[in-house]
């Protein structure tokens, strides 16, 4: 297994010095998938962003006016960036061409995400949004377990892939209208047969590419606070920023 890992290393390195590479946003040539410039211009930044939701935040505080009048079923919300030009080019890539090699960026921006903010804690499992069985099938991946495999390793922690099922094969949220998109995954998901175990006290991390309204997150939440989760975080690359 070392030896299988270090020519996986020695192949990754001799394939970045050896072939052209250009950065997925601009196009320069780039050593990197993305280039610092551009990860600098559209990724790093310091907005200041609710501890619940990741929505962005104007004034102090840690929490944002709609979680303090609705508090949700997750505690805590990590995410890389906001969902919006260039960057949603590239969340688009990933699900509808099949990007793969996105997902492990996606997922090296949301570790580094992570480590910046001192005050998260950091969950015991992972476990990516599941996708029905119909859009599997059509896809051939799920997008948020590409993203949350390279992150398990990082954080050096348990991935569950199967820790919950989607048992309704719902619509697409971003096909749903916003005042419908509650009741669109409204007992959608269920827990895999050993998973109480498994969550039981447990800070649990659901992993997703974009988080937009919440609603498919917080459903998950809430299924894991009622199977004993003791915490339940998101940690989604992108955030759609309120209209």
């Amino acid at each position: 297994m070392r030896n299988s890992t270090s020519w996986r290393r020695i192949a990754t390195t001799l394939a970045r010095t050896t072939l052209p590479c250009h950065c997925a946003i601009c196009g320069m040539a780039s050593p990197d998938l993305v280039c610092p410039p551009c990860v600098t211009d559209y990724v790093k930044n310091t907005r200041r962003r609710c501890t619940a939701c990741a929505n962005p935040m104007d004034l102090a505080g840690s929490l944002c006016a709609r979680c303090l009048a609705h508090t949700p079923s997750f505690d805590a919300t990590i995410a890389a960036t906001d969902y919006a030009p260039p960057l949603d080019r590239l969340v688009l890539r990933l699900k509808f061409a099949a990007a793969l090699p996105l997902a492990g960026w996606f997922a090296t921006m949301l570790h580094e995400a992570i480590m910046a903010d001192t005050s998260f804690i950091v969950p015991d499992l992972l476990c990516p949004v599941p996708l029905g069985d119909g859009r599997l099938t059509s896809r051939g991946f799920n997008q948020a377990l590409e993203i949350a495999r390279p992150l398990a390793r990082t954080l050096g922690i348990a991935l569950h892939p199967a820790l919950a099922l989607r048992v309704t094969e719902t619509r697409a949220q971003s096909s749903v209208a916003p005042a419908g998109r509650a009741r669109n995954v409204h007992n959608a998901f269920a827990l895999s047969p050993p998973a109480i175990w498994l969550v039981r006290g447990k800070h649990v991390g659901v992993v997703d590419d974009v988080m937009t309204s919440g609603h498919t997150l917080g459903e998950l939440a809430a299924l894991f606070k009622r199977s004993g989760a003791a915490r339940v975080s998101n940690l989604v690359f992108a955030r759609t920023p309120p209209s």
